[in-house]
């Protein structure tokens, strides 16, 4: 947590990940700093939240060419990679 003042603390924003599947799992970065491995649904919002690191998953559009990397401890799909 930076200080952007003595007395107001600067909070980091969550992360907002782009996906392209309503279905998704995060374990944080993994490993021991990770998580246990939580699963979610997004429904009709188009996007969810990790209720362990707050991680934002959003519903990319379906027409977002870019074939992106996913962040660590990221997983897509019903076979979770």
């Amino acid at each position: 947590m930076r200080t952007v003042n003595a007395s107001t603390p600067f909070v980091e924003p969550p992360e907002v990940i782009k996906v392209h599947s309503h279905r998704v799992s995060c374990d944080g970065v993994g490993g021991a700093l990770g998580h246990p491995r939580v699963y979610m649904e997004m429904g009709a919002e188009g996007m969810v939240e990790c209720g362990y690191c707050d991680r934002k998953f959003v519903l990319a559009s379906p027409d977002h060419g870019e074939d992106e990397e996913l962040a660590p401890g990221v997983y897509e799909g019903s076979a979770g990679h």
